[in-house]
């Protein structure tokens, strides 16, 4: 497994991606060598079952839930994987699986804090939320700190607050962008795997943008280079998100100006994409993902340029002078990517109406 593993790492560190996260085939396999490891792979080992499977409801998260649940309990033991790892772990899968093991560690002398603590930040908790409270209302401490969290919207304020400013490099696309030129209908077999598809974004060449294999491979070259200068890069167009309403589209964007989500395999949340018109079906898609899409005047904004942006103020500026000016369309954008997206703070915040009635607490404003 270890051996086709690495080819395959080999194969896709050709093209400048990551591998594809683990299959459930691929998961099982990777318990068996978690029980017993051979030597020298402990640290890859532990690695590929933090970072490597995929979260919520896949196959391979139930094999690895199934895992975590069993090494947490102590029915099954690794000498990589402690019943305190094997619950921290739990609490990083987001949801599905991993939360009735979790609820279920809540009361463990040894590792039910942990468990609390992993609760704490899981959102994806639906019917399981009246498991955690009818534990509380049997005086459950875990539970009740829990709640409280939930109550306390823990889960959003332990994030950080968008940055007053932000120091950005501009990759201007001239004209109009639309969804098809992000996300390729012709490349449409490849959208499943982000990194895949996302070499295909912008590969007919246009003013500007010089593809590394012209209709075949975008300007990745062109995008490394930006990156370089160590600035999170912006995407900056006249005309932004055309068309369909693919989120395909904004996964592209994501993969070369987002940041990676911990523990999530080849998935971005957050960047930055301005426009002096971002189509609305492509801002509510970019909403989603945590990235913060903002209207503006984009004219004075050129290739490769390094600019402040000062979200709160409403200002662009390029060597200390004032080059836009704007209004967000809502505050609540500010509130949807420290969340880490539009879809995180909708069920973060019905979590913590929930909680705060459960605890007889005013309504959270």
């Amino acid at each position: 497994m270890l051996a086709a593993y690495r080819s395959h790492v080999a194969e896709r560190a050709s093209l400048g991606i990551p591998p594809l996260p683990l299959s459930a085939a691929q998961t099982t396999d990777l318990v068996e060598l978690l029980k017993n490891p051979p030597a020298g792979e402990e640290a890859f080992l532990v690695d590929l079952i933090t970072h490597r499977v995929p979260a919520g409801v896949d196959d391979a998260a139930k094999v690895k839930s199934a895992f975590l649940e069993k090494a947490a309990k102590g029915s099954e033991t690794s000498p990589l994987i402690s019943r305190e790892l094997a619950t921290r772990l739990l609490g990083t899968m987001l949801g599905g699986f991993n939360i009735k093991p979790m609820i279920d560690l809540l009361d463990d002398p040894a590792v039910g804090a942990v468990a609390a603590e992993g609760l704490k930040k899981t959102l994806l908790m639906f019917d399981y939320f009246h498991d955690v409270k009818e534990l509380a209302d049997k005086g459950s401490a875990n539970a009740k700190e829990v709640l409280q969290s939930w109550a306390d919207a823990e889960w959003f304020t332990s994030r950080p607050e968008v940055p007053q400013s932000l120091t950005l490099t501009v990759f201007k696309v001239t004209g109009e962008t639309n969804t098809d030129d992000l996300s390729p209908a012709p490349d449409a077999t490849t959208r499943p795997d982000i990194p895949m598809h996302a070499l295909a974004m912008l590969k007919n060449a246009r003013p500007g943008i010089y593809p590394d294999e012209p209709g075949k491979i975008g300007p990745i070259s062109q995008l490394d280079a930006l990156k370089a200068k160590g600035n999170l890069v912006a995407y900056v167009g006249d005309v932004v998100g055309t068309g369909s309403s693919r989120k395909s589209a904004t996964n592209s964007v994501l993969w070369f100006t987002g940041e990676d989500i911990p523990f999530i395999p080849n998935k971005r949340f957050g960047g930055v994409c301005l426009g002096n018109k971002i189509a609305p079906i492509f801002y509510n898609t970019m909403e989603d993902a945590g990235a913060l899409p903002i209207e503006l005047d984009v004219s004075k904004m050129d290739m490769g340029d390094v600019i402040e942006l000062r979200p709160y103020e409403g200002r662009a500026l390029k060597n200390g002078e004032v080059i836009a000016e704007f209004t967000v369309k809502s505050d609540v954008l500010f509130d949807e990517v420290r969340a880490g997206g539009r879809i995180p703070l909708i069920v973060g915040r019905g979590l913590t109406a929930k909680a705060r009635e459960a605890l007889g607490l005013a309504p959270s404003t």
